[in-house]
């Protein structure tokens, strides 16, 4: 816990990060507070939903694969709209360079989940998946995109089963400066992850978004619990690892003329943050190393364990 207090010696609403995972379940995937994750679901798809979301049930986050050495699929939050839709909201703070094809795969696994044996293909459930992202990862500058099935030469849209929504954070912090009052309700949900307010322009977003609010008010409760703290921490420090891990073997690569530093640092910081969920008991040993690519013991030596 010591090396924890050097690394984060205070954490409050300036330096708290709204992207932790753990910390983003506690706040938007619980029952007690859905009315924030409803109202954020509704600043992002109002627009393409054309009707506001009343009510949601969350669901299972682990999406049970049929055949037992099918991949394991874990959601950030799953939930179902009142209008039937299937919505999984992911935060992502790490580039590992997979995200479109890994964001596919989890909203296959999500649309085919909705049809049950015997059921007929109209059965199925539009699903909707927002990946809320710490890097830039399109080309457009614009930080929210949506994607979906349409004709290239027509831009008629197929159906409305898939949509993929990308919000990318840093574009949104770097973009033109505006006050709260004259963001739209978009945006403050933008700066609110982003962070990056004055404590007076904090108070302003909290005043503009009741649901804002609610969620600063739950990170307060998520980081006065000593247990969750420690899991944030934890969490806050395998990213820690990740980045320094990149930028160490980048720089051994400059140096020997080699251009697979990179490769190499995001192995290991994928090894380090598979690491950090093992010895969290999120997930056993022989899966952390099977995501890996490794053995147990290369798992173990690579990682410390």
């Amino acid at each position: 816990m010591s090396s924890q207090h050097h690394y984060f010696p205070e954490i409050n609403a300036r330096t708290f990060n709204p992207m932790n995972d753990v910390a983003f379940k506690f706040i938007f995937g619980k029952e007690e507070r859905k009315d924030i994750t409803i109202a954020f679901l509704n600043a992002v798809l109002s627009p393409s939903l054309k009707h506001e979301i009343k009510d949601i049930v969350f669901q299972q986050t682990e999406l049970a694969p049929e055949n037992i050495e099918d991949k394991l699929t874990r959601l950030d939050v799953a939930c179902t709209l009142d209008s039937g839709e299937q919505v999984d909201v992911e935060v992502q703070v790490m580039n590992y360079k997979n995200m479109q094809r890994r964001t596919l795969f989890y909203w296959a696994q999500m649309y085919l989940m909705s049809l049950k044996k015997g059921q007929d293909y109209r059965e199925l459930k539009p699903a909707i998946t927002i990946n809320i992202l710490a890097f830039e990862l399109l080309p457009q500058v614009n930080p929210v995109s949506m994607y979906g099935i349409y004709n290239i030469e027509t831009g008629d849209r197929l159906n409305d089963d898939l949509a993929i929504y990308f919000l990318e954070i840093p574009k949104f912090a770097k973009g033109p400066k505006k006050s709260v009052h004259e963001m739209t309700r978009m945006e403050r949900w933008l700066a609110y992850f982003a962070n990056q307010l004055s404590d007076q322009e904090r108070e302003e977003l909290a005043m503009s978004e009741a649901a804002i609010k609610e969620a600063m008010q739950a990170a307060q409760k998520f980081m006065n619990d000593t247990a969750e703290r420690r899991s944030y921490i934890n969490r806050q420090m395998a990213i820690m690892d990740y980045n320094s891990g990149i930028r160490s073997a980048r720089e051994e690569g400059e140096k020997r003329g080699e251009k697979r530093g990179e490769k190499r640092g995001e192995k290991r910081g994928k090894c380090l943050v598979l690491r950090d969920l093992v010895t969290d008991g999120i997930l056993p040993l022989s899966a952390a190393a099977q995501r890996a690519g490794m053995t147990e013991e290369a798992f173990r030596r690579e990682t410390g364990l």
